[in-house]
């Protein structure tokens, strides 16, 4: 009798929360400046990874729980995108609609990118085609573009599904996608319309035609794990060797020139190999690793506190970026300047707790944390199983 596969991996619930971590340091790598060695914080800047790391773990999780029981069908698609709306939607709609509203009180450029029409630019924020320009693809929530490349892979999955069940040559579709995507760029480049496929390094980086293998490498692991289960004949240490292996081929992309006009080494051609195909696969070899040993890794990323970041990870990776960092940032300066006026009436010659780029970064990350936390708690999670439990894209005919 074969044993049932597990259906849920802590230790990957929390793999979550180190991946938003990694986008941080990427995105805040120049408060260290003064601190760090040069090539320190060109390292950081590569933390960008963490994107990767979500894409290789949604091909894996999809592949995983959908594979063996998709249907194309109406209903059962039906279903399946109310569940993938109720994971991400309800955050990235309340959350986008307050930058926006953000933009209205304040008229910040960073929000709209001075677009002509503000409410379109809005709905194109909504409806995920923002991610499609690459003079749009940062506005609103900059880190949201992810979710466009998520959409088109969920959106794409139960065909591809499709298409490997019955042909059994998974690894061509990842080749016919991106080529794919190099005829649309030579279609869409001469037409100027805010970037809509605007360069191949666009189209490589923020879209799922470039992407795309990130996601199918999760899915070769699903594969692998529903064929042949999760037990293990040798004791090589995947866990171990995959995870070094990322960050050695991030010291690698880190020592990359950029490109004129670019800020990453990411954005080098040879970036963009090792950050969509051998960055992807060494994830892939480090959550096989996680599935498959019993490491003190795998022990500290299934600890229930990190699960819960893990779980929070999501709203968490929205917020650390854009409007409601800015705010504390802000707060910060009000409450460091407060301090030393105190200090002046005093008559005492005190630091700051709030002078120190690196303390307040730190202080960020706590509060951004816990705001994740609650949010997680009173609307995401009860948002996500109200959906899931209602009628929502199902037709009453089949219920």
């Amino acid at each position: 009798m074969q044993t049932a596969q597990p259906n849920y991996f802590p230790a990957l619930t929390g793999v979550r929360a180190l991946a938003a971590y990694l986008v941080f340091i990427s995105h805040y790598d120049y408060v260290g400046e003064d601190i760090f060695p040069a090539w320190l914080t060109r390292f950081f800047h590569e933390f960008h990874i963490g994107v990767t790391v979500f894409f290789v773990l949604s091909g894996f999780l999809i592949t995983y729980r959908y594979y063996n029981n998709f249907q194309l069908t109406g209903n059962w698609f039906r279903k399946y995108l109310k569940n993938r709306v109720a994971r991400i939607y309800p955050m990235y709609f309340l959350l986008t609609t307050a930058a926006f509203v953000y933009w209205y009180f304040t008229k910040d450029p960073v929000i709209t990118k001075n677009f002509p029409s503000p409410f379109g630019l809005y709905l194109m924020n909504v409806f995920f085609v923002r991610g499609f320009f690459s003079q749009l693809w940062d506005t609103g929530i900059a880190q949201g573009w992810s979710l466009t490349v998520e959409e088109c892979f969920y959106f794409s999955a139960p065909f591809i599904f499709y298409l490997a069940a019955k042909f059994k040559r998974l690894y061509v579709q990842p080749v016919i996608i991106t080529a794919f995507g190099v005829l649309l760029v030579l279609i869409f480049r001469n037409v100027n319309w805010y970037g809509l496929f605007g360069n191949f390094t666009f189209m490589m980086l923020y879209t799922f035609f470039g992407r795309c293998f990130e996601f199918f490498v999760g899915m070769f692991l699903a594969l692998q794990l529903l064929n042949k289960g999760f037990g293990r004949t040798n004791n090589i240490r995947y866990t171990y060797i995959g995870f070094v292996s990322i960050f050695a081929l991030v010291a690698v992309m880190s020592r990359l020139p950029i490109p004129d006009g670019a800020v990453a080494g990411l954005q080098h051609p040879v970036g963009i190999i090792l950050n969509n195909y051998f960055i992807a696969a060494a994830i892939a070899l480090f959550f096989y690793g996680l599935l498959t040993e019993d490491t003190s890794m795998k022990s500290a990323l299934a600890l229930p506190f990190v699960e819960l970041l893990g779980k929070a990870s999501y709203i968490f990776y929205l917020i650390h970026l854009g409007y409601i960092y800015i705010f504390f940032h802000n707060w910060f300066d009000q409450l460091n300047e407060k301090a030393f006026n105190l200090y002046d009436k005093w008559g005492v010659d005190w630091p700051s707790p709030f002078q120190f780029g690196l303390l307040n970064l730190l202080y960020g990350f706590i509060i951004l944390n816990i705001i994740s936390i609650i949010l997680f708690k009173f609307i995401e999670e009860p948002l996500n199983h109200y959906i899931r439990k209602s009628r929502f894209l199902e037709s009453r005919r089949f219920n």
